[in-house]
């Protein structure tokens, strides 16, 4: 499993993160590209049960290139979005990740990486990567950041109870508490 090779962070919270980042996009109604490498050749697995359960509703591309972008079906997915602002993650910073953003901030995309919810294969590789990507013009963020930017605002009510759980199932409440009384 591709997950046991990421040396960055904690596996789990990793995990944790990309599908609470993944929870966000459904809940604040995003346009979604799930794309997987090399399952159906059955050189790697599918995605983890946390992803497969979030994203059950949305086709998955499964592709052979190493870079996304470099995917015909990928690339007219993004392109049908109509969406010039992407979020990104992916499970390797330094391959997955780094290559389709390059790429995609080349085409005057604009790229926000949460950078908590991706990972290297080593601290040095995760953080070379994303420099990499700062340099060419990429917007690093947090997981936690993600929520509160799609949110913005407390009056935007209907997605409030989503925003506070995102909050709890990615455990990024740590010596936080929340007090939200739709009365208020």
């Amino acid at each position: 499993m591709q997950v046991n090779s990421i040396a960055s962070m904690d596996r789990q919270l990793l995990l944790n993160n990309i599908a609470g980042a993944a929870r966000a996009a459904v809940a604040y109604g995003l346009p979604v590209i799930h794309s997987t490498v090399n399952v159906e050749t059955g050189l790697n697995k599918p995605p983890v049960p946390q992803v497969r359960k979030v994203l059950a509703d949305y086709p998955t591309d499964d592709r052979t290139t190493i870079n996304s972008w470099e995917d015909v079906e990928f690339r007219k997915a993004v392109e049908a979005t109509g969406r010039r602002k992407l979020i990104v993650t992916a499970l390797w910073t330094e391959a997955c990740l780094t290559f389709p953003a390059l790429d995609a901030l080349a085409e005057g995309y604009e790229v926000y990486v949460p950078v908590d919810a991706v990972g290297g294969t080593s601290v040095a590789a995760h953080e070379a990567a994303l420099r990499r990507i700062e340099q060419a013009g990429g917007k690093m963020i947090s997981v936690p950041q993600l929520f509160c930017e799609l949110q913005r605002d407390w009056k935007r009510s209907e997605t409030v109870p989503a925003f506070m759980d995102l909050f709890i199932e990615t455990g990024a409440t740590a010596g936080i508490q929340f007090s939200y009384d739709k009365a208020d």
